[in-house]
């Protein structure tokens, strides 16, 4: 069954940083384009980042565009997100999530079809 464990989440003030990692110990990750998403408390979830198995494409929301980075290591089966200038809404809790199309990088939550657990994400003010 594939698994996807995310870490990295913790409480940060306002302007730090964090980076996230999500692990598929399971399966290869060089099948499947990959997602960031995030659900604050009472709010849909919603795409934060996204990246193809090559990584010759990623995107982002206009929330994060210039804060975040997303990339992969398909040797270590593994995806990160570099979160930088944290500002309170950013509070929510991150999901990683595998999308079959691998050529494809989307905020469509249709499009994915394994996710992690999530992991929390504070910033305080």
């Amino acid at each position: 069954q594939l698994q996807l464990v995310e870490s990295g989440g913790g409480l940060v003030q306002a302007g730090g940083s964090l980076k996230l990692s999500c692990v598929l110990p399971t399966f290869t990750l060089d099948y499947y384009g990959m997602g960031w998403f995030r659900q604050a408390p009472g709010k849909e979830r919603e795409g934060v980042s996204c990246i193809t198995s090559s990584s010759d494409k990623t995107d982002y929301s206009d929330s994060v565009k210039g804060r975040f980075t997303i990339s992969r290591d398909n040797a270590k089966n593994t995806v990160y997100l570099q979160m930088n200038n944290l500002q309170p809404e950013d509070t929510a809790v991150y999901y990683c999530a595998t999308n079959p199309r691998d050529h494809q990088c989307t905020f469509d939550l249709e499009a994915y079809d394994h996710w992690g657990q999530g992991t929390q994400v504070t910033v305080s003010s």
